[in-house]
């Protein structure tokens, strides 16, 4: 036990009732003592689904039009009608004060493309506002762009303007209208072929038609060889929703993170060329193994979404999402609705495996019901669709995170899956726990919750100890998220609230890390939360804060102060406590 004793994460605290009074009075206080704790109980589970939204305009009141920034400003888009700020000298007397002397930008790259609107401006300014250039370092990154699989304006008309040619998708897809059609009028159409992958090693070079497999329809569909996925024995950093983004992908992947996947993106979004979403597939350049992750209902715009990606982006892979258990994606039939959905499923995955060259994986859950395990049956299946690796999460998904992860059943799993691999996913938060978990038969373990709270883990394992990391530490892997951050979504104050929102997400699952130097035995288990302690300093204490204003706290030292108006409640309730 640590600090006293430990506590579980799906229980809440006990709490005692008086030690006098009457027994009427005791019965009515214990009463009200179990329907309080109840409704704590229920407010600490699931998510904040009406969280407060706070838009750029809420934290500037004037802002500068993005024309003067870009040098441009008698070639603004909306002329007269414009309601941006155009004068500089207006826009700096309004602006808010400089958060820092240095501009993590303007260092890196040698120039700042915020211009005056950096809030790290001075860093970067001569006289008359011009923006300084550090035309040496410049000229280093010139041609060159850290971050790849931007969306390009002249793409994303295609996709809105539906111009985007689907070639290999429709062909596909006449197929299986083809065979509806046959099953329609009665007759025994053939099923879709397709051999699966030769080794566990190995990656399947076949693609997949429907009907009778011939060299003709081998040529016409395949543009090359399917490239080979060597990932056995690496460290998989889960595509994690909210958290999941490239500056923490970025912090994980320094400290051993061997695979990297973006997170999940709705492929009917991709194919309407929304920005935000193709922000999810964007891959730094350090990132050498890396993934991303869809996720989808139907065949038709699964199979296109794989082919728009094969064209358009720099992947080694592409996951199918079917382990999402939350009800935005389940009831309209993807997630972990797909694994009861069996002929949509294979569909799916044939479809995509017949437009990628590079492999196609699958994430899945035990099953949808508590104790009605169904992954044993829908791996050998996966496998023969074609697909090239699954990650099995070793909870269904009604259990959430109430029950730990079945690592023996994962080790079942593991077996059946043969020659395919399959990675095990489940409460790894430490280098015993992944020790453990290697020795069930998989192929490498898929890290999540575990990254989130302390993403030094990866080093733990790959050096095989406990780290004791001082606040000091953690303070600068903070620093370099923070520097990551801006560097990914702007130095401006749209993009420095973007970074503290995304920092605070994080915050919240940081809180939950015990350091190794107060445990009284090790290691520290994922569902185990501590009572509140002191640190050994001032600032590891902070950091095991489980209150929001807290992380407020942290984030304005790193960030400087939070706009008069802000406000912030984290994604998850289990999170924070008052």
């Amino acid at each position: 036990m640590a600090l006293g004793g430990l506590q579980s994460e799906e229980l809440d605290q006990d709490r005692e009732g008086p030690e006098d009074g009457d027994a009427e009075e005791k019965e009515a206080e214990e009463k009200e003592a179990e329907e309080k704790e109840a409704g704590q109980r229920k407010r600490a589970r699931g998510q904040n689904k009406s969280r407060p939204c706070m838009k750029p305009k809420q934290y500037e009141q004037h802002r500068l039009c993005p024309s003067v920034t870009q040098g441009r400003a008698e070639k603004c888009f909306f002329g007269q009608r414009c309601r941006f700020l155009h004068q500089v000298g207006e826009y700096m007397a309004t602006k808010p004060a400089d958060l820092g002397h240095t501009c993590v930008l303007f260092e890196t790259f040698g120039k700042c493309p915020y211009g005056v609107t950096c809030r790290f401006a001075q860093a970067h300014l001569g006289d008359g506002y011009q923006n300084i250039i550090n035309e040496d370092l410049a000229k280093q990154w010139e041609g060159k762009s850290p971050v790849r699989n931007n969306l390009s304006k002249e793409l994303q008309q295609q996709l809105r303007k539906r111009r985007f040619s689907f070639k290999k998708a429709e062909e596909y897809l006449r197929g299986l209208a083809k065979l509806r059609g046959d099953a329609e009028r009665g007759e025994d159409p053939k099923a879709l072929q397709s051999p699966g992958p030769t080794s566990g090693e190995e990656v399947s070079s076949s693609i997949q038609t429907v009907g009778p497999v011939t060299d003709e329809d081998l040529i016409k569909l395949r543009s090359c060889e399917k490239k080979k996925l060597e990932i056995q024995g690496k460290l998989y950093l889960a595509p994690l929703t909210t958290c999941g983004n490239l500056p923490f992908r970025r912090i994980c992947k320094s400290f051993g993170a061997d695979v990297t996947c973006g997170e999940m993106a709705v492929c009917t979004n991709l194919l309407q060329g929304q920005s935000s979403e193709w922000a999810l597939l964007k891959r730094h350049h350090t990132e050498d193994i890396f993934g991303v992750q869809l996720e989808g209902a139907f065949p038709d715009t699964m199979t296109k979404c794989a082919e728009l990606l094969n064209q358009t982006i720099e992947v080694d892979f592409v996951d199918i999402n079917v382990g999402c258990p939350i009800d935005l994606v389940y009831k309209k039939g993807g997630g972990c609705a797909l694994m009861t959905r069996s002929n949509k499923f294979e569909q799916i995955v044939r479809g995509m495996n017949s437009v990628l060259d590079v492999p196609l994986t699958v994430k899945i859950r035990t099953g949808v019901q508590e104790k009605m395990n169904v992954a044993h049956k829908i791996i050998p299946k996966i496998r023969e669709w074609g697909a090239s690796l699954v990650t099995l999460h070793g909870r269904s998904r009604e259990q959430r995170y109430t029950r730990g992860a079945d690592w023996a059943y994962i080790a079942e799993c593991a077996k059946i899956a043969t020659p395919m691999p399959l990675f095990g996913n489940g409460d790894i938060l430490s280098y015993e726990d992944a020790n453990q978990a290697m020795e069930t038969g998989v192929s490498g373990v898929m890290i999540a919750r575990g990254a989130l709270i302390k993403p030094w883990l990866f080093t733990e394992i790959k050096e095989q100890r406990h780290w004791d990391i001082s606040s000091s530490q953690r303070f600068d892997i903070l620093k370099d998220f923070t520097n990551y951050g801006l560097e990914h979504w702007g130095s401006d104050t749209q993009g420095v609230e973007k970074t503290r929102k995304f920092l605070l997400e994080w915050l919240s699952f940081l809180c939950r890390y015990i350091p190794v130097g107060l445990l009284e035995h090790l290691p520290q288990k994922i569902n185990e939360r501590p009572p509140y302690y002191m640190g050994r300093d001032y600032l590891e204490t902070l950091m095991a804060s489980q209150n929001v204003d807290d992380w407020i706290k942290i984030s304005e030292l790193l960030l400087g102060p939070v706009p008069s108006n802000f406000t912030f409640l984290p994604k998850h309730k289990a999170n924070s406590y008052r």
